[in-house]
């Protein structure tokens, strides 16, 4: 008899834990327990986008960049000879960017409670009139350059931006300068620095040798300047805007390039060269059409370059940015060998094999800098662990 009552108390025992364990209160219990960490796929769908963005600014600044150098070449070499104009057209074509403007996210940047707030609108007009009057000034320059020099040595003498930008970069933004960044300056300044034994007797432009002078000076002092401008832009970007969105370059494009081409304007009407526009138009060896779509496909070229710069640097750097322009500048004399008919030598086949090298070796060292930034991230995520492990303990 009492065994059996024992057995009964145990069946009841029984029951009442697997009620227990059934109840809300114990489902809400193991409710609140901690999950799991999630894979982490936004991080590497985040790498992802970033490199698709890369790929994108780099292929806008190596096909337009090239698509409007010999663009500017051939209104020269066809009867054109206004350098206003030639200079307008490298900063007009903003107004394609508007409609991307108006329907682009205006996501608010997340700021650190120790970062100071928005720009004032005195703050931004200001910055984009000086930007936008030392790129006119710029502008004009490689117009000048371009006028007087052939497409080989207009090309050679622009890669020395590259150095300047190594400069200017080193002293106002901190650029970390590693043996692999310096392998690829030196390869990228060799590269176009073999374009000038290329013999260029094919060229369209005989000038004087004053001429030639005032083409080569105006030529190195828009890569001087244009490397001070990108070390500027980036420098503005992070002291200044603050913010991480597509919005931002868009501003900087279009309102420095807005005025630009005032400045231009002025000029092109102060200078009279407006009055032989139409007569300048009229003696275009390829027709009035091809003198109009010359020009507006040179604005069109130009505005998606500054896309793809402003680009590079928001993503990277000033360095990286000039870096990808360079590589492009050997694309110039050999796309020019379909345009202008160059003869196509052993000199340009090695100074685009050059070219190659060293951006590969930039994006080397490219790749190092972000596992070395994954490894930090990943060694601080660890540290957070064993500290929460220790205070739970």
């Amino acid at each position: 008899m009492g065994g059996a009552q024992h057995q009964m108390q145990q069946k009841i025992h029984v029951q009442e834990e697997a009620k227990e364990q059934n109840s809300p209160q114990n489902a809400n219990v193991m409710n609140h327990q901690p999950l799991p960490p999630p894979p982490k796929l936004p991080e590497q769908h985040k790498n992802y986008m970033w490199w698709l963005r890369m790929a994108v600014y780099s292929f806008l600044v190596l096909s337009t960049q090239a698509v409007a150098t010999l663009l500017g070449r051939l209104y020269f070499a066809k009867g054109g000879s206004g350098k206003w104009t030639a200079t307008l057209v490298q900063l007009c074509g903003f107004p394609i960017l508007l409609p991307f403007l108006l329907f682009s996210p205006n996501t608010p940047q997340k700021r650190e409670n120790n970062r100071p707030n928005a720009p004032s609108s005195v703050t931004l007009a200001s910055l984009y009139l000086c930007l936008g009057v030392f790129l006119a000034a710029n502008c004009m320059l490689y117009s000048i350059g371009l006028l007087y020099l052939p497409v080989s040595t207009y090309s050679l003498i622009c890669a020395t931006q590259l150095g300047f930008n190594a400069l200017f970069s080193y002293f106002l933004n901190s650029q970390k300068i590693t043996p692999f960044i310096i392998n690829s300056l030196v390869i990228l300044t060799i590269s176009s620095t073999l374009l000038v034994f290329q013999n260029d007797s094919s060229s369209s432009n005989k000038v004087s040798r004053g001429k030639y002078a005032i083409g080569f000076l105006s030529t190195v002092g828009a890569s001087a300047g244009y490397a001070l401008l990108l070390s500027v832009t980036q420098l503005a970007f992070r002291k200044i805007l603050k913010q991480e969105n597509f919005r931002v370059v868009l501003n900087m494009v279009i309102y420095q390039s807005l005025v630009a081409t005032i400045v231009i304007l002025v000029g092109l009407f102060g200078s009279g060269e407006w009055k032989g526009l139409t007569k300048e138009m009229d003696g275009f060896e390829l027709g009035r059409v091809s003198y109009v779509m010359t020009l507006v496909w040179t604005a069109i070229s130009w505005t998606l370059f500054s896309i793809g710069a402003l680009g590079l640097i928001f993503e990277v750097s000033s360095l990286f940015s000039n870096v990808v322009s360079t590589l492009g500048l050997p694309i110039i004399p050999v796309a020019a060998v379909f345009v202008f008919h160059d003869t196509m030598g052993g000199i340009k086949v090695v100074a685009l094999l050059l070219a190659i090298w060293g951006f590969v070796s930039y994006i080397y060292q490219s790749y190092l800098d972000e596992l070395e930034s994954k490894t930090r991230s990943d060694q601080h995520d660890n540290g957070v662990s064993e500290v929460s492990l220790a205070e739970r303990a």
